[in-house]
């Protein structure tokens, strides 16, 4: 159906990664063993889908990371590749064109070297790692796709952003703005639980069709640190401020080396389940020298060489987010077509020509020692009678928080000032 008006559409990619704890909640134990033969085939098969993409996570990690520092040295940066990554493959089901190859070459996929079936399959299996419900890690993410009540939308998208996607879909009236707002803030907020509210201030009444993302995180540290030990202390934003700021402590065994590539300290500390997050402190003034060296290539070195040694290390605790607007951001890295008006989303409504009207992207991360439910738990273990070094991360440093089972970055940041929410 022909028409002079251009609709609207939104994309939210939003997500919280919340509060490592200490074990006093307990382990869960092991996934119980498969039995079913074609079940671990199948599992396997999943297995390897994941990783056919996760290269490209990385790398799309890594763009859109140093396009943000690259706007500002100033601010912290917390986002999740994974969530806006999943957004915008999800959208890319029902865009055709260029409209369509510029989404998948702007997450740094190559469509020589890698089929389009392959790379849905891969985040299909990838969403459904993440979500098994016996995960030690309290990990889960959600696709919403808010259709506007009078839209008719091409049923092979809404087939295949529910199978490849996991996505629920719900039925909404965009002509009340203030009532379609607040079911998807409700939606966010519930999948968030609680950490992200108001995600949408505003909302187009054009608007036809809302795509919202979600990825919750919840880990315990295998390592806990003990609340008593965290002290104030200095953090130093650049060379002319430092603040105050709670300093968690621990005397231990850590997977930490001193990277001379790098010219950082770089400190691997696992969840109970299958994350890890990965520190990297630089040397004062190498911040720069850290971003720029910082490969995908250099990172699965760092992940597969683990070099266990005695520090004092000092770590502080924090709350940091992230807001971001997608728009803005990944039209610097090419994909620009579905925003304007000469966007094809023909895969999606064959009713009225769309485009992507809003794309936002909020993150939001709290480090901590331990958990409520934590108290009375203690943390032993032998270290060497040596003198160990103590490593304090008290100026600005760089974080992955990686998924060890799908080998994705969950979460990519730079704390550069610990006070700043």
């Amino acid at each position: 159906m022909a028409s002079s008006i251009t609709w609207g559409l939104l994309l939210l990619a939003g997500l919280c990664c919340l509060v490592p704890i200490s074990l006093a909640e307990g382990l869960q134990g092991h996934a119980v063993q498969e039995t079913d033969a074609s079940q671990h085939d199948h599992e396997h098969h999943q297995e390897a889908a994941c990783h056919k993409i996760a290269p490209n996570l990385v790398d799309f990690a890594f763009t859109v990371y140093r396009q943000v520092a690259h706007e500002s040295n100033a601010t912290n940066i917390f986002f999740s590749p994974v969530s806006i990554a999943t957004a915008f493959a999800m959208l890319s089901l029902g865009t055709k064109g260029d409209t369509h190859t510029e989404i998948l070459e702007g997450l740094d996929f190559n469509l020589t070297a890698r089929t389009e079936a392959e790379i849905h399959e891969g985040f299909q299996h990838l969403l459904h790692t993440l979500n098994q419900p016996d995960n030690q890690l309290q990990l889960t993410t959600g696709n919403g796709l808010f259709i506007n009540e009078s839209a008719k939308l091409v049923s092979k998208f809404l087939e295949d952003v529910k199978n490849l996607y996991h996505s629920e879909a719900f039925s909404i009236n965009f002509r009340d703005a203030e009532e379609a707002k607040k079911k998807i803030n409700d939606y966010v907020e519930k999948g968030s639980q609680g950490k992200i509210v108001d995600l949408v201030d505003d909302l187009d009444q054009d608007t036809v069709f809302a795509l919202v993302n979600y990825i919750f995180f919840k880990g315990k540290w295998e390592k806990p640190f003990e609340a008593e030990h965290t002290t104030e202390r200095d953090f130093h934003v650049d060379e002319e401020t430092t603040v105050k700021v709670p300093m968690m402590n621990r005397l231990g065994m850590f997977d930490l080396h001193y990277c001379d590539n790098l010219a950082s300290w770089v400190l691997l500390m696992d969840y109970v389940g299958n994350a890890t997050a990965l520190f990297i402190l630089p040397d004062q003034g190498k911040l720069q020298h850290l971003e720029d060296k910082l490969t995908k290539e250099l990172l699965a070195k760092v992940l597969e060489k683990r070099y266990t040694s005695s520090a004092n290390l000092h770590l502080p605790k924090l709350s940091i987010s992230g807001t971001y607007d997608l728009k803005t951001l990944l039209g610097k890295l090419g994909i620009t077509k579905v925003f304007s008006n000469g966007a094809d989303l023909s895969g999606i409504t064959e009713e009225v020509p769309l485009k992507l009207s809003k794309a936002l992207h909020k993150a939001v991360l709290t480090i901590d020692e331990k958990g409520t439910e934590a108290a009375g738990t203690t943390f032993m273990e032998a270290i060497p009678m040596s003198i160990p070094p103590e490593v304090e991360y008290n100026r600005p440093f760089f974080f992955i928080i990686y998924d060890q089972s799908t080998k994705a970055p969950l979460f990519v940041g730079k704390v550069v000032n610990p006070t700043q929410k």
